[in-house]
C-alpha cells in the first residue's frame, strides 16, 4: 500500500493518465449502449479502448495515432478466427498458440509490434470469456470500431497529454539473430506456456480454462529473464489472490446490480492504471476485481466461481514456470550484466558529452544521455528484482544485487550533478577535467572491456562520443566554481564505478568481499 500511495508520480502523469483512461473507457462503453449493442459488445468495447489507452506507448503522438488505428486490422480477423472455432476446441487451442506466438515474436518490432501482439491476443480472450459465437460478430466489430473512436478522440483530441510530455522511449535489446534474440525466445517459451496452461486449465475446469491461458500470457509481458518471470507469476497470483478475497466481500453481495458496479468498474479501472507501474500485484488485484465485477453483470458471478479463478491463475503461473525454466531458458545474470554494462557505458557518454560541453562545445549535450540512464536503470532494477525479493533465499546474490543497485544510484546522481554543471553557461573549462574523465574512461573500461561493450540504446547511425580533448590551463587564472563542482561529480563517478568491480566482475554466487 506505502509502495503505490508514495510512488513518485513527476507532473501527476500517472493520476492524469489514469483518470483520462476512466473517461475515454466509460465514453466508448457509453457509445455502445447508445448504438443498442449487447452488454457483451459492451464489455468487448471497453475492454479494446483499455487496451488502446494502456498498451499504445510509441514515443509521438502521430506514431500512437497510427498504431492505435492498426489495432482493429489485427484485433478483428482474431475475432472472427476466435468465435468460428468456438465449438472446436482442438482447433481453437492451435489457433490461439499460433496467435500467442505471433504476438510475443511481434515485440521486436518495439511499442507498436507490443501493442498489436497484445492487442491480438485479448481479442481471442475476450471470445474466449464472454463465449462470443459468429452470429456475434456484427456487433463485436462494431463496439470495438466505436470504442478505438471514443478513445482516440479522448486520447488526442480531448485531453493529449502524450504532446507535452511524450513517454520516454523504452531502451531496447541488444541486436541479435535468431534464438538469440530475446523476442525469439520468449516467443517459444510464451507459446509453451500456454500450451501447458490450455492443458491444465481444461482439466481444472473445461469451461473457464482460458484464465489460465490468460495468466501464462500476462506474466512474460515486460519480462526478459527466467527470474524475472517468476517474480511476476508469484506476484500475480498474490494479486490475484487479495482480488478474489475483495471479491467475495464486494462483488458477490452486489450481484451485478448496474450502478454501484458501473462505478466500482470505474474505480478499478483507475486503479489498474495508477498501480501498473509501482506495483504489479495492485493492478492484479484491480484486475482481478474488475474481472469479478463484470461476471456480476453477466449473472454467473458466485463464490465457486473466484475460488475457481484462483485455480486457473495458479495453473497458468505454472505453466509460466515450466515455460521459462525448460525452453531457452535466460538467466537472470546474464539478463543482469548485460544491462549493467549498457548502464556503464552510458555514464560514459554522458561523461564525454558533460565534458566538451564544458570545454566549449555547445552542441554538446549531456541531457539525453542522463534520461536514456534513467531508462537504463530501471531495467537495472526490474532485472535484479528477483535476487532483491524479500523472500529470495540467496543471501550473497541478493547482498551483491544490493550493492550494485546503490553503486549505480550514485553514478546516477554525480551525472546528473555533472550534467547540471555543464548546463551552466559560465561554468569554464579546466585542465584538470581532463584527467578526470581520462580516468572515468578508464574505470568504465575496467568493468566493461571497449570490444565487450554492448551497443548503447541511441538511433542508428548516431556517433559515438569522442575522447575529451585536452586544453590547456591558463596558469595564473583561478578555478572557476562550476568546474570544482564538475571534478568533485567526476571524482564521486570514478569511485563508484571502481567499486562496482568486485559486484560486478567476481561469480555471482560468491560472497562480497569487503576491498
Amino acid at each position: 500500500m506505502k509502495r503505490v500511495f508514495v510512488a513518485p508520480d513527476p507532473g501527476r502523469l500517472r493520476l492524469r493518465v489514469s483518470t483520462r483512461a476512466v473517461l475515454g473507457i466509460s465514453l466508448a462503453v457509453a457509445a455502445a449502449e447508445l448504438a443498442g449493442l449487447s452488454l457483451t459488445a459492451s464489455i468487448t468495447g471497453g475492454l479494446a479502448a483499455l487496451l488502446a489507452l494502456f498498451t499504445v506507448m510509441d514515443t509521438s503522438v502521430r506514431a500512437q495515432a497510427l498504431t492505435t488505428a492498426l489495432l482493429p486490422v489485427v484485433g478483428f480477423p482474431v475475432l472472427a478466427l476466435a468465435t468460428t472455432l468456438h465449438d472446436r476446441p482442438l482447433l481453437r487451442a492451435a489457433a490461439w498458440l499460433a496467435v500467442v506466438f505471433c504476438g510475443a515474436y511481434a515485440r521486436r518490432f518495439g511499442p507498436r509490434g507490443h501493442a498489436l501482439g497484445i492487442f491480438a491476443f485479448m481479442m481471442f480472450f475476450v471470445t474466449q470469456f464472454l463465449h462470443a459465437v459468429p452470429a456475434e460478430l456484427p456487433s463485436l466489430f462494431a463496439a470495438v470500431a466505436l470504442a478505438l473512436a471514443a478513445a482516440s478522440a479522448v486520447r488526442f483530441g480531448l485531453w493529449c497529454i502524450e504532446r507535452r510530455t511524450p513517454p520516454p522511449a523504452a531502451p531496447a535489446a541488444p541486436p541479435a539473430r535468431g534464438l538469440a534474440r530475446a523476442t525469439t525466445r520468449q516467443a517459444f517459451q510464451v507459446t509453451a506456456a500456454c500450451a501447458v496452461a490450455i492443458a491444465g486449465g481444461q482439466v481444472v475446469s473445461g469451461e473457464r480454462w482460458y484464465w489460465a491461458v490468460g495468466t501464462a500470457w500476462w506474466i512474460f509481458v515486460n519480462t526478459a529473464s527466467r527470474g524475472e518471470t517468476l517474480v511476476r507469476g508469484f506476484r500475480r497470483v498474490v494479486g490475484t489472490v487479495v482480488g478474489i478475497a475483495a471479491g467475495l466481500l464486494v462483488a458477490v453481495p452486489l450481484a451485478g446490480a448496474p450502478a454501484p458496479t458501473a462505478l466500482l468498474v470505474a474505480v478499478c479501472v483507475f486503479g489498474i492504471f495508477y498501480t501498473a507501474a509501482p506495483s504489479y500485484s495492485w493492478m492484479m488485484f484491480f484486475v482481478t476485481m474488475m474481472a469479478g465485477l463484470l461476471y456480476g453483470l453477466l449473472g454467473v458471478l458466485n463464490s465457486g466461481l473466484l475460488v475457481l479463478r484462483v485455480e486457473e491463475t495458479l495453473v497458468g503461473a505454472a505453466g509460466a514456470a515450466i515455460g521459462v525454466a525448460l525452453v531457452l531458458p535466460v538467466t537472470t545474470h546474464a539478463a543482469t550484466d548485460a544491462w549493467i554494462r549498457r548502464a556503464v557505458a552510458c555514464v560514459h557518454r554522458c561523461t564525454g558529452a558533460a565534458a566538451r560541453r564544458l570545454a566549449g562545445d555547445a552542441s554538446a549535450d549531456p541531457a539525453p544521455h542522463v534520461a536514456e540512464l534513467e531508462l537504463l536503470l530501471g531495467r537495472v532494477r526490474m532485472s535484479l528484482a528477483p535476487l532483491t525479493h524479500p523472500l529470495s533465499p540467496l543471501r550473497a546474490r541478493k547482498a551483491r544485487a544490493l550493492k550494485v543497485l546503490a553503486l549505480l544510484d550514485v553514478c546516477a546522481r554525480e551525472t546528473k550533478g555533472l550534467a547540471a554543471v555543464a548546463a551552466d553557461p559560465h561554468a569554464s573549462h579546466d585542465a584538470r577535467l581532463t584527467a578526470a574523465c581520462g580516468r572515468v574512461e578508464a574505470a568504465v573500461h575496467a568493468l566493461v572491456p571497449p570490444g565487450a561493450t554492448p551497443g548503447p540504446a541511441v538511433p542508428a547511425g548516431t556517433a559515438p562520443v569522442p575522447a575529451v580533448p585536452a586544453a590547456p590551463q591558463v596558469p595564473g587564472l583561478p578555478h572557476h566554481p562550476g568546474a570544482e563542482a564538475a571534478l568533485g561529480h567526476l571524482h564521486g563517478l570514478e569511485e563508484a564505478l571502481a567499486a562496482l568491480a568486485a559486484p560486478v566482475r567476481t561469480s555471482p554466487r560468491a560472497p562480497l568481499v569487503p576491498a
